[in-house]
């Protein structure tokens, strides 16, 4: 099972190419007219009249409940597995995040667990659409019509091109362009407002932000070609020999280089209008977006899950549409598994981007199911550019680990019998 020499497939290839990068270069050297690069942005989406080009999903849902205006104290009901910095834009606004436990296998809370989160204070459903698997809809807009509430669909992980681009009675959805999305732009967001006045209200409050320079756009470009050529899988096992070798926190920094936002000033960084430079590269990677990759990929992905489904979990395989945007799979020993497939040429990691949403003091429950899920997920490597092959090598080197794992608890349990300790 061991690769020649140090190769390593990287835990995530940057979906975008060289040429792209290239563009975007010459488009920072020259920029189109702004307010044209916006219009003609919103215009590759269908409902462009319903459509706000933004800097990034987080600035676009910060334009959104600014525009809202909800009542302070007002409930928010949240996909229980998300990013913190979503719940940090809601407590902005003097709102209550209430997560929303998860159905492990769908990865999306049940009907009836979004209906028992329900409360007079309840205003407002963000449902997420997780992992690439998109959740259905219907269900969740019937509830939230009965209960007067609006839905607004985080779809940050789940762009399919012209395949799915929101629910149109959805009162928003949201889709990310930031630096690991599908179909990348290094930053941008795409959203679909419903309510045309509320629309009209988000773009007058962003029209009075400041406009992002074209310089820091120039240096996510160049920090993104090197991501890109450290992800080469000879490259990539050097690098991570080269920081362990110093001591360096591999997982740590490759997470900080991905992270579009720093801590520090988050609200100053996301209150920002997209230059004029990512708008263009925004509309050149729609322009270009190659549904065939995509159906690839999903053939891929499916018979990976076939293969490992049986033996391990992989939370939410069996939602369809599904674009794999990434694959996880939950394991007891996620180290464990980690540095096995360390050992065998790929490079897979725990994810430590996401956080499960913590119930208000006196409010709600603990999500469990969703805790439980972010303690054992991994994420593997698995992109366009895996070989199917190595992905076959890969499912092996899972179910090898785990058939191993179940030997031990099989002798461990047979030992405690034999010894008269219960089990």
């Amino acid at each position: 099972m061991r690769p020649e020499g140090c190769a390593m497939w990287s835990r995530k290839r940057l979906d975008i190419g060289w040429s792209d990068l290239l563009f975007g270069v010459s488009r920072v050297c020259f920029p189109p007219h702004r307010k044209t690069a916006a219009a003609h942005l919103e215009r590759l989406w269908p409902a462009d009249e319903h459509t706000l080009a933004c800097l990034s999903v987080r600035s676009g849902f910060d334009l959104l409940l600014g525009a809202l205006e909800l009542p302070h104290g007002s409930e928010v009901l949240v996909s229980a597995i998300t990013i913190p910095d979503m719940i940090r834009i809601i407590e902005q606004h003097g709102l209550v995040p209430v997560p929303v436990d998860l159905d492990p296998q769908r990865m999306t809370p049940t009907l009836d667990q979004w209906w028992q989160a329900i409360t007079p204070a309840s205003r407002l459903i963000l449902a997420a659409h997780l992992f690439g698997a998109r959740t259905e809809m219907e269900p969740v807009l019937d509830l939230a019509r009965r209960h007067g509430l609006m839905v607004v669909e985080d779809c940050a992980q789940a762009f399919a091109g012209a395949g799915y681009q929101g629910h149109l009675q959805a009162d928003a959805s949201m889709f990310s362009f930031g630096t690991i999305k599908a179909s990348t732009a290094l930053g941008g967001a795409i959203l679909r407002i419903g309510d045309r006045r509320l629309l009209a209200r988000m773009q007058t409050a962003q029209a009075a932000y400041p406009v992002q320079g074209r310089w820091p756009y120039l240096q996510r470009l160049a920090k993104c070609a090197v991501l890109k050529g450290l992800a080469c899988r000879p490259i990539c096992g050097l690098f991570i020999r080269a920081c362990q070798a110093i001591g360096c926190d591999y997982d740590r920094l490759v997470n900080h280089a991905a992270r579009g936002f720093s801590a520090a000033d988050f609200f100053v960084q996301i209150r920002r209008q997209p230059s004029a430079s990512l708008l263009a590269v925004l509309a050149h990677r729609l322009q270009g977006y190659d549904s065939r990759r995509l159906e690839r990929h999903v053939a891929n992905g499916r018979a990976l899950a076939a293969l490992l489904q049986e033996t391990v979990s992989c939370p939410g395989a069996a939602v369809a549409p599904h674009t794999y945007w990434v694959f996880p799979i939950l394991i007891d020993e996620p180290r464990r598994l980690i540095e096995h497939l360390a050992r065998a040429g790929f490079d897979a990691t725990q994810g430590h981007s996401l956080c499960v949403v913590r119930p208000p003091a006196g409010l709600g429950q603990r999500a469990i199911a969703a805790e439980r899920m972010l303690a054992k997920l991994v994420f593997l490597p698995f992109y366009p550019e895996l070989p199917v092959r190595e992905s076959l090598r890969m499912a092996d080197v899972i179910l090898e680990a785990a058939g191993e794992r179940k030997r031990e608890n099989r002798e461990k349990r047979g030992q405690n019998y034999s010894s008269g300790e219960s089990f």
